[in-house]
């Protein structure tokens, strides 16, 4: 395949003023891990803009899904947010990135920590039938600033539940943890000081995070990044040393002196 390939999209939906996402066609001959991302910019007459995106559909559907920020002045941004069905995707065809299940030692519980757009890797997390068969328990956590950027919070809680295939695991073995920092809501919190505190575990009623059986993924702004790789460090987890080395937990590391992985 060439290193950049044109797709369509096929739907965009509008979270809010600050969040978006949008479907487009998948080549047939493109493959990827869920939790990868790729490159994503627009059509231009000069050399365009791209930008990294987690792929939030999962490998086995036939179209491609992603969730983005609206950034006004942003140079990708500040025109991709006004995509339309039928417009052209320019994206690159090499999926890359370390949110893996393969990074991961063996556990009985995976934590998908995530902040605002970084939950879209984790998406794809769910949605793949080898997530509930290596682990017992998938416990989403999501940190917002506002109730209404809790996004695809419908789609986790009810639809997913609902899948004609993945509706059974899901029902039985995820978990979602919705938590905001500036609105009044049940959960509250940045996701570092919910889990140093003990508060995240006792407010789902489960056993306190162990890193002998527990597994984690994090996706979010670099401060989140920071703080919620120290939080499990300090608890005794041990980061994936390198990408095919698993570990207690992994972070995107090619973006760890770089923007997140979902358009920032």
């Amino acid at each position: 395949m060439p290193a950049l390939r044109t797709e369509k999209v096929l739907k965009t939906h509008h979270w809010n003023d600050k969040l978006f996402s949008f479907r487009t066609t998948r080549d047939p001959g493109f493959r990827f891990r869920n939790g990868q991302f790729i490159m994503i910019g627009l059509p231009a007459e000069k050399k365009p803009i791209t930008r990294a995106y987690s792929i939030a559909s999962p490998n086995h559907e036939e179209h491609l899904e992603f969730f983005s920020i609206k950034v006004e002045d942003g140079a990708l941004t500040s025109k991709l947010q006004h995509i339309e069905v039928g417009d052209e995707i320019i994206m690159s065809s090499k999926p890359v990135g370390t949110l893996v299940l393969d990074d991961l030692k063996p556990g009985k519980r995976l934590f998908l920590f995530a902040t605002g757009t970084g939950l879209a890797p984790f998406l794809s997390t769910v949605q793949d039938p080898e997530t509930y068969e290596r682990f017992e328990k998938i416990i989403v956590v999501h940190g917002v600033r506002r109730v209404e950027d809790l996004a695809y919070r419908e789609f986790i809680e009810t639809e997913l539940p609902a899948h004609e295939f993945l509706g059974e695991y899901a029902t039985e073995q995820l978990m979602y943890y919705p938590t905001v920092t500036r609105e009044p809501f049940p959960h509250t919190g940045r996701i570092p000081e919910l889990m140093l505190s003990g508060k995240l575990c006792r407010d789902m009623d489960i056993g306190d995070l162990d890193p002998a059986t527990d597994r984690a993924m994090i996706c979010g702004s670099m401060a989140m990044l920071r703080d919620t790789e120290a939080a499990l460090e300090k608890l005794g987890f041990v980061g994936s040393p390198s990408q095919g080395v698993p570990g207690d937990f992994v972070i995107e590391r090619a973006f760890v002196d770089a923007p997140s992985p979902t358009g920032k």
